[in-house]
């Protein structure tokens, strides 16, 4: 079949604002949206600019918004968005150049709950033990795989780039809800601020962006209550 893919341009050492470029290429309804980038790219015209790195829905690093969605273009068929494709970067973010955006300040938010686990007791000869049960409790948000997807597609986030976002809250929640951890209390303080999780709306957004299907709202939700039970300690 013939597709036409239209694609966001923008190189700010030569444009003055961003354009679209519309590309028609035969395919296939179970290429990837990724696969036609590519081929874009290897025969048609070499400065389009895109990330990519794994191709399996693992990195994170193809996020784009395809069609108007959030998605990453690594697992997305062309049978599920049709023939006429529209291929944007995500929202929210600097564009650098084309699909490319300066993914720097998610990344700070990221950082900035401390994604790490925090234990001070002696270690142990082998591993910290965890209950499945307990294990449990936070083993959605593990699947994280920090593709941006949901944060750029927040409201709440293009309202206000100082908002850490969900991303940033879903990891959060990891080690919050983690028993090993001992840094729970700091972190909920953390999220207790002015552009924390209280600036999410619950509009659902970032659950139905989010590639892995984690369940980002009921995990913010969780947090919240977390904090309103008084768990800051």
């Amino acid at each position: 079949m013939e597709v036409t893919i239209k694609i966001f341009r923008y190189n700010p050492e030569k444009d003055r604002k961003p354009s679209y470029k519309t590309y028609r290429l035969e395919a296939v309804d179970t290429d990837r949206v990724l696969d036609l980038l590519e081929k874009v790219k290897g025969y048609q015209d070499g400065t389009l600019s895109f990330r990519r790195s794994c191709a399996h829905g693992i990195c994170g690093s193809d996020a784009m918004r395809i069609n108007g969605l959030n998605r990453l273009a690594c697992k997305t068929l062309v049978h599920e968005v049709g023939t006429k494709i529209t291929v944007e970067p995500i929202l929210g973010l600097r564009v650098i150049k084309d699909l490319i955006v300066d993914m720097e300040p998610f990344f700070e938010h990221y950082k900035s709950i401390k994604p790490w686990l925090v234990n001070d007791d002696p270690v142990p000869e082998k591993e910290r033990y965890q209950s499945p049960e307990d294990r449990a409790l936070f083993d959605d948000t593990t699947k994280c795989i920090l593709c941006a997807c949901c944060t750029t597609s927040c409201p709440s986030f293009w309202a206000n780039e100082k908002y850490v976002g969900p991303a940033a809250i879903v990891s959060a929640h990891r080690f919050i809800f983690d028993s090993r951890d001992q840094a729970a209390g700091e972190r909920l303080k953390i999220l207790n601020e002015i552009f924390g999780v209280h600036r999410c709306h619950t509009i659902f957004n970032c659950t139905l962006a989010c590639p892995r299907e984690i369940q980002i709202t009921k995990a913010i939700g969780e947090i919240k209550m977390a904090i309103s039970t008084g768990k800051l300690d």
